[in-house]
């Protein structure tokens, strides 16, 4: 006698409740659209919140501040960076004759960082620590937003997009160095803007080439495209990047590569027969156009004050103000090459992923009173640690699905999977190549957006797909949540250690957790 099949549940049986709490808010027309806005909205004004609110603070220039305030400043007034006498910094805090002179000062990053400053500054004066900082906190915001968009773009999933986009918002590498006037949180701001173009381009583009053509060239070739706008403002998002500072060269050259590679496994998929050869010498040429001769245009830019004045450093070297330009790339090529000084708060990038040496962005002489005799005021690039270890092994993990596929010849499991792979590969490998330079901890603020968007897809996972078992998909989520809500109360447990909140020394002491924190 044969049994009869048991029926399944109804799928509505078979969801958890935030499964079903979920579908009964996306697939209602009108919550869905409003949850499509409010979701952003509420992540980027958590950005907000926490990295305008009292932005002032400290009433100091910090840290690298000394530098990159006093040249965006001297930007504003002479068009170039000039020469700042004794006693500069006291004198932008009180407003005394500011000891600057119009001679050229040798510096060693492009100037559209410091531009950026010194709008804010024009704002508030030169005095005011909040025109320091708002162009920096601004685009901190903003970053988040991209983060958002990205991850967004990705996985389709607008939960995935606000854990990945909160993840950033809540973490406090992100909220340090987009409350201080460095420039890496504008690198990383324009990095994000031209990693989300690329991603425009790339939904726009590969449903072209996968398409038949009966029209078009010979199979074996497959179309060269010369119509890709986001490619052309993917260009001028990078070639930003790079006019802030260099680094951003290296993500130029990844994101142009993964261009390339994509065109290729398109083509491929549409059956073209030397897919990739007519990716790398039919489009690639054209692709480059687009991509590179925009960077190109907007890097130059960027020098225009220096191009326009007589003043600017090394711009008399040669009558040719573009040979003079070169000349003086050569010099801050020659200084970068050479930069193996000291530095208490130096770190390779062979440490950065286990978090071994922070930096102290500024530590208060007085802290003023917190309720006991020993205080301290410190603003610390320590990431949430939780959000820092998860992130990496997150990436980890997708590497290693991805060598997986390789081996296995067996598909990766699409962009949601490889493109923070691309991002990471562009904004950490190749600082591994410099083991004796200067450099920093918090030169990971770029990595961060590719790191919690490797982990809120990572979290996904572990979440449960719709068709696993009820059981599994319950345990996964209520793990998922639980990181989550241990993830947002260790932020609130370092938030005063990332804006300079005066505390006991003691409580300070609980967030060393490593010796080279302290």
């Amino acid at each position: 006698m044969i049994e009869p099949v048991p029926l399944l549940p109804p799928a509505e049986d078979r969801l958890t409740r935030y499964g079903r709490l979920r579908d009964r808010i996306l697939l209602d027309p009108d919550w869905g659209r409003m949850l499509r806005w409010f979701a952003p909205l509420v992540v980027t004004a958590l950005a907000a919140v926490l990295r305008l609110v009292n932005l002032g603070h400290p009433h100091h220039l910090a840290f690298d501040e000394t530098y990159y305030v006093k040249d965006a400043w001297s930007l504003w007034l002479l068009g170039y960076e000039g020469t700042w006498g004794e006693n500069a910094n006291e004198a932008f805090i009180t407003l005394q004759e500011l000891p600057l002179s119009d001679a050229g000062s040798f510096v060693v990053h492009p100037p559209l960082g410091k531009w950026l400053i010194a709008l804010g500054m024009a704002l508030g004066g030169p005095d005011n620590t909040v025109g320091w900082r708002l162009a920096t906190a601004l685009l901190g915001t903003a970053t988040v937003l991209l983060v958002y968009l990205v991850a967004r773009r990705l996985t389709g999933s607008i939960v995935v997009a606000s854990v990945a986009g909160t993840l950033l918002a809540i973490d406090g590498l992100s909220i340090v160095m987009s409350r201080t006037a460095l420039l890496d949180g504008p690198l990383t701001f324009f990095l994000m803007l031209g990693a989300l173009f690329i991603l425009y381009d790339r939904d726009r583009t590969i449903p072209i080439l996968e398409r038949p053509d009966p029209d078009g060239p010979d199979p074996m070739w497959g179309r060269v495209l010369w119509r890709r706008p986001w490619l052309i403002a993917a260009g001028v998002a990078l070639g930003a990047a790079c006019a802030v500072k260099w680094s951003g060269l290296y993500a130029l050259a990844a994101f142009g590569l993964y261009v390339v590679v994509t065109d290729a496994l398109a083509r491929r998929r549409a059956g073209v027969v030397l897919w990739p050869t007519a990716a790398a010498f039919t489009q690639g040429p054209v692709s480059f156009v687009l991509l590179i001769v925009p960077a190109a245009a907007t890097y130059l830019v960027s020098w225009t004050g220096w191009l326009v004045t007589a003043g600017g450093y090394a711009r008399q070297s040669d009558p040719n103000p573009l040979i003079a330009l070169w000349n003086y790339h050569r010099a801050i090529l020659d200084f970068h090459v050479g930069l193996t000084r000291g530095h208490p708060y130096a770190s390779p990038a062979w440490e950065w992923p286990f978090l071994l040496r922070p930096t102290a962005v500024w530590v208060g002489s007085d802290p003023g009173p917190c309720g006991v005799d020993h205080c301290i005021a410190v603003i610390s690039t320590i990431p949430n640690p939780l959000i820092w270890y998860a992130s990496v092994a997150a990436a980890v993990y997708l590497l290693y699905r991805l060598v997986r596929a390789w081996i296995t010849r067996r598909p990766v499991g699409g962009p949601a999977l490889t493109f923070p792979l691309v991002g990471l590969a562009a904004t950490y490998v190749p600082w591994l190549m410099f083991p004796e330079r200067t450099i920093f901890q918090f030169y990971t603020v770029a990595m961060a957006p590719f790191l919690v968007i490797a982990l809120a897809v990572v979290l996904r996972q572990i979440a449960g797909r719709r068709q696993d078992p009820l059981h599994r998909r319950q345990a996964g989520e209520r793990t998922v949540l639980i990181f989550l809500a241990v993830v947002v109360l260790v932020s609130a447990f370092y938030y005063p250690v990332w804006t300079g909140v005066s505390v006991p020394y003691d409580f300070w002491l609980l967030h060393n957790w490593l010796p080279g924190w302290v």
